[in-house]
């Protein structure tokens, strides 16, 4: 059929299957798997050549199938397609969709195939599935739900979420025909500690549309069936029964009457199909995808869409909340940060190495917060605020626009804390007003403002609210002076020697502008 040469990697409990098939369509050059009596048995049984990767690398394949261990993935993909090699590689296509994309542009360069192995998306059932979809036999979409229930085979290094729900997330977003906005994943560890036996994952897209993905190793018995409602009828791919009732269309209505809805059954039909091994027509697009230079059905800008929900919901699943998904984020987070609400980060800002940012905190435009810093719950960063390494924010405290916190600085919220007794009753506020500067070290009681364009000094013990402008230094801190909207100290003629800004003190002993800037703008290099 093919005039191509193709390796297997990895002739494991799946490895084996892509072993025959690509046997049996007469293109199998290389085998390689780490196990050498199973590499040795696999050879001998298909009289195929085996060798070391390093050859393998070196021969003259034109494509490789990989289906090493998930954590294997992202590193054999990224060495066969350096070595200008097609790549069919098994889901997930890598861990983190960072390592995907690096993937997926590195495949474009070169010039390669890059597909995911996405199984179901071959399967006739599903394919005539999407065909009715997409004609709108069932009018618009409303609701997808996917089941993929067994007893077994257990995982230890992955959970069922990362090794099961691949396929119905890729099956749910082509379905749909766009990614999901959030998720919302729960889930129980029953064999393994942290490694997830049973998850339930919901997915919210646009158009009101919603889906919800069922996965357990934990189960009495084995079920593989996902559910289709329209609006104009419904449609179930049964995996687990005979090809003549896999697939079934259900026009069912939902009609209306005396404001109430009433369901309108009807009988099911079979829809007829071509029994296939989906496996097989898989292979076979992975070559014809290399023998036509087009791009796969599940190409690895389709596997990272998946990676990104899975992703996406792994994170729910940890954390309890719902997670968007979609697009590239408006701001950079370290992969070593945390962010429990990532809707709430604005624009631009940076998050740096183990930050933490605290569920309901908001935190705005073009910030930066440094490593190691902890801010929230329920706490507020204005616009452009740099709040350096090693600072905790805590509920309670709110900064306005343009606040810089030195390294190490302290908040507190409760004045008297005590580890065995419950205060969270007691917390005291802190305002914190725009464009004040806190020196490294300093320390700011709660219960006190400080503020507009104040300036702490380094160290300082704050004990009571500072007036705007004013500069303070010590423990206890006390007032030594004063600084210009430009953080500049002033002369005795309260002249801002930078921007030429002219201050007076009222009545109330507060600072008072009464030259602005740009009435005198002083001439610098």
């Amino acid at each position: 059929m093919h005039n191509l040469k193709i390796a297997v990697i990895g002739c494991g409990h799946w490895g084996k299957n892509l072993v025959r098939n690509f046997s049996d369509l007469g293109v199998l050059e290389y085998i390689f798997d780490p196990n050498i009596k199973s590499q040795n048995e696999i050879s001998k049984k298909f009289n195929v050549k085996s060798d070391s990767l390093d050859n393998i690398l070196k021969s003259d394949i034109e494509g490789v199938a990989i289906a090493a261990p998930a954590a294997k993935h992202f590193d054999l993909t990224k060495k066969f397609l350096n070595a200008s090699k097609h790549v069919f590689v098994e889901k997930p296509i890598s861990l983190n969709s960072t390592e995907a994309k690096e993937l997926c542009n590195l495949s474009k360069e070169k010039k390669k195939v890059l597909m995911v192995g996405h199984l179901l998306q071959y399967h006739s059932a599903f394919l005539k599935l999407k065909d009715i979809v997409k004609e709108g036999v069932l009018g618009k979409l409303q609701y997808i739900y996917s089941n993929r229930l067994n007893l077994g085979k257990f995982r230890n290094e992955e959970n069922i979420l990362w090794s099961f729900a691949p396929h119905d997330i890729s099956m749910i977003l082509s379905l749909i025909g766009m990614n999901p906005k959030s998720t919302v994943a729960t889930g129980s560890a029953y064999l393994n500690k942290n490694i997830h036996d049973v998850t339930t994952t919901h997915l919210k897209f646009e158009k009101d549309i919603q889906a919800h993905i069922f996965v357990s190793w934990l189960h009495p018995y084995k079920e593989q069936k996902l559910v289709v409602v329209g609006d104009s009828g419904m449609a179930v791919f049964d995996d687990g029964l005979d090809w003549s009732m896999k697939l079934k269309l259900y026009p069912h209505k939902v009609n209306w009457k005396n404001g109430l809805p009433k369901a309108e059954k009807a009988e099911y039909e079979k829809i007829p199909l071509d029994a296939n091994e989906p496996l097989r027509a898989e292979c076979i697009h992975f070559l014809d995808c290399i023998k036509n230079s087009s791009e796969p059905r599940t190409n690895g800008n389709e596997g990272l869409n998946v990676l990104k929900v899975l992703e996406a919901s792994h994170k729910s699943l940890v954390t309890g909340e719902e997670v968007t998904i979609g697009g590239e984020k408006k701001f950079f987070a370290h992969d070593t940060s945390c962010i429990d609400n990532e809707k709430l980060i604005g624009k631009d800002t940076k998050i740096w190495h183990y930050s933490h940012i605290l569920k309901d905190t908001k935190i705005g435009e073009n910030c930066i917060i440094g490593q190691n810093v902890m801010i929230g719950p329920d706490v507020e960063i204005g616009n452009g605020c740099k709040i350096q390494n090693n600072v905790s924010i805590y509920k309670g405290v709110t900064l306005q626009d343009n606040v810089f916190c030195g390294p190490s600085c302290v908040f507190t919220n409760v004045i008297n804390p005590r580890a065995n007794i419950e205060r969270k009753n007691e917390f005291r506020n802190t305002l914190v007003e725009n464009c004040v500067t806190i020196g490294a070290n300093a320390t700011i009681i709660c219960g006190n403002n400080l503020g507009a364009y104040s300036m702490i000094g380094a160290g300082a013990v704050v004990t009571k609210s500072v007036k705007p402008h004013a500069v303070v230094v010590g423990n206890p801190a006390k007032q030594i002076g004063w600084v210009s909207h430009a953080g500049e100290k002033l002369d005795k003629k309260l002249t801002c020697p930078l921007e030429g800004r002219q201050y007076s003190i009222d009545k109330k002993g507060n600072l008072k502008e009464i030259k602005k800037y740009g009435d005198t703008i002083k001439k610098t290099a």
